[in-house]
């Protein structure tokens, strides 16, 4: 058994570019940021940012294509894809991308007492899901329910975490989700 699954959460780099194919097939690729900061012995906040190429196809392109903005945070869930090409010099290139399945916009939370544009407030209200499960969610109880009662945002309390919430010193395998 082999298990090739994505899930990142980051910034776009750029808006996205959207191709049409034969039969109207909609490709969109854009540039993903995830980035990871940690402190070093020395006391100075380092950042590392990773850049990933996102492929989106069909529906999912076009609702990219209306949706996405450079800057905007996104929820991609997909599977990692390397290709190879030849370039005009005879050269073998390789590019690895992540050929997402789902998306989601993610919407950003704006400052308390803050004004924004009513550009912005479209843009914030844009939250988009894409490829949801339809149907219904079991639970481990064995109860169901419908996919559309279950809440927009996740739900975290301290409670449902241990150590009231705080992760650190816990090895990875142990974490709740």
């Amino acid at each position: 058994m082999s298990i090739n699954k994505v899930i990142l959460v980051g910034n776009v780099g750029k808006d996205p570019v959207v191709r049409y194919f034969d039969k109207g097939v909609a490709k969109a690729t854009f540039p993903l940021a995830t980035s990871e900061s940690y402190t070093n012995q020395q006391g100075e906040t380092i950042t590392s940012t990773e850049w990933h190429n996102i492929v989106l196809w069909r529906s999912l392109a076009e609702v990219a294509e209306k949706t996405v903005k450079k800057g905007s945070q996104v929820y991609i869930v997909g599977k990692i894809k390397t290709r190879s090409y030849v370039d005009k010099d005879g050269v073998n290139k390789y590019i690895t991308e992540i050929l997402a399945d789902t998306m989601l916009l993610l919407e950003k939370k704006q400052q308390s007492g803050g004004f924004s544009s009513p550009a912005d407030q479209g843009r914030n209200e844009a939250k988009t899901r894409v490829n949801e499960p339809t149907g219904t969610y079991n639970s481990s109880a064995g109860k169901s329910q419908e996919a559309k009662d279950i809440p927009d945002e996740p739900v975290h309390d301290a409670d449902s975490f241990p150590n009231n919430g705080s992760i650190t010193g816990q090895n990875e395998d142990d974490l709740p989700f």
